[in-house]
């Protein structure tokens, strides 16, 4: 089945999605995580201690994050949770380089690693990680089954997935406010900030068609996760989830 998001492509060009997402991370590397903060006003940090606060009971030694960009997951996962080793794969090696020179400065090297990966076509064996996370990036996938198939397949029996989203607030006046908002300001000093006037229109376009809430449950499913839930964040902003393999 295909998303609706799925077929929203940045720079309105009709080439192969993953390298077109590819293209546009390593575009706006550099000024990526400037952005992130300020646009969400920090609050985005608090959204990912929660997220991984859902996997601290289970004690995870091995972690796979998928579409880790710049690793600020992967970096506090490694400071919350201490794993003997973190992976942070990603598409976008421009986005991992600003993340590997995080990782130096936290002294965190000889637990996180990066790796290039397709995250439709991972290349790690089967029942590899103990938790596999992912904050911000599947939106991005130009096939969620897919992605999400891959995420169960690397995960141990009675592992975890912990995903973080951006989505679109469902009630007044924050679904009104919101879209002011991500039609205005996100774009506008995006735009500002990154010199690429289409990656925060992108950002924008797949929040509004990005399945959530329950209709995600159904999604995590069929990829094979017997448990999911999910939990609204920030008047709906953000959502996250929670599924055991």
């Amino acid at each position: 089945m295909m998303y609706k998001q799925e077929k929203i492509k940045p720079y309105g060009r009709d080439d192969d999605k993953g390298k077109l997402v590819e293209q546009m991370f390593d575009n706006i590397a550099p000024t990526y995580d400037t952005l992130n903060h300020r646009l969400s006003w920090d609050i985005d940090k608090g959204w990912r201690k929660k997220a991984i606060k859902q996997l601290a009971p289970f004690k995870p030694m091995n972690i796979l994050d998928i579409a880790t960009g710049t690793g600020d997951f992967a970096i506090l996962s490694a400071k919350m949770l201490e794993p003997e080793a973190l992976v942070g794969a990603d598409i976008s090696e421009g986005m991992m380089n600003v993340g590997r020179q995080k990782v130096i400065r936290e002294g965190l090297q000889d637990v996180i690693s990066f790796k290039k990966e397709d995250c439709l076509n991972l290349s790690f064996e089967n029942d590899t990680f103990d938790a596999v996370t992912a904050s911000f990036g599947i939106r991005n996938f130009q096939d969620l089954d897919k992605g999400l198939c891959e995420m169960y397949r690397v995960l141990k029996k009675g592992g975890h997935l912990s995903i973080v989203e951006l989505t679109q607030p469902v009630g007044f006046p924050m679904h009104q406010l919101f879209k002011i908002y991500s039609h205005t300001i996100l774009p506008t000093y995006g735009k500002l900030i990154s010199k690429d006037c289409n990656a925060y229109e992108y950002l924008t376009a797949t929040i509004e068609a990005f399945p959530q809430g329950e209709v995600m449950l159904e999604i995590l499913h069929k990829a094979g996760f017997e448990e999911a839930s999910f939990k609204r964040l920030t008047f709906g902003i953000c959502t996250m989830y929670f599924a055991t393999k």
